[in-house]
């Protein structure tokens, strides 16, 4: 965590404005006291907007398999340095095929020795995006078993995950109840 406390506050459950209620109302019901939601609850049109396109990142309209998805998520949230995002989506990445060896392995990126080689593409296109915002020539020949369309939700993915990241080391963002903080992702 960048940040020992908010710089902006969520907004409890008693301050949701009905704008709020219904942007929030699209949400699983455990997920609408997230802390990252009900901070985005102060932009109530944002939050919509960001819903929207966090919904289809996280979907299976992203042609990328849930596993793919989570190891770039994951390598964007150890480079950006989210606590948060590494804490929420460690889970996911677990629930979706990932290994807590290879949880740590992300961390060291697309050289670590257990990474097919797809898989390692993945990571490198990740840090790629986040360095530089361009994937390299070769990296994008080793992403060729993703197909033209997997390329593509690539890039919308650490696009995505990038400004979530963004948002939340700005905004102060602190963990939900039950996450906790990677020390390697703590920042303060």
């Amino acid at each position: 965590m960048r940040l020992p406390a908010p710089r902006i506050a969520p907004l409890a459950e008693a301050d949701l404005d009905p704008a709020a209620q219904a942007a929030l109302a699209v949400l699983p019901e455990q997920a609408r006291g997230f802390a990252i939601f009900r901070t985005m609850a102060r932009a109530t049109d944002a939050l919509a907007a960001f819903l929207g396109w966090g919904d289809y990142v996280l979907s299976r309209r992203n042609s990328l398999t849930p596993r793919q998805r989570e190891l770039a998520i994951l390598r964007v949230g150890f480079l950006c340095a989210a606590g948060y995002e590494w804490a929420q989506h460690r889970v996911i990445g677990l629930q979706s095929g990932i290994s807590a060896e290879e949880i740590e392995a992300i961390k060291v990126g697309p050289e670590a020795p257990c990474w097919d080689p797809l898989d390692a593409a993945i990571l490198a296109a990740s840090d790629q995006l986040v360095r530089d915002h361009f994937i390299a020539n070769d990296t994008w020949t080793a992403l060729a078993p993703l197909g033209e369309r997997g390329r593509m939700d690539l890039v919308f993915t650490v696009g995505q995950y990038t400004q979530v990241s963004m948002l939340l080391n700005s905004f102060g963002v602190q963990l939900d109840p039950g996450l906790t903080l990677d020390p390697d992702l703590d920042r303060r």
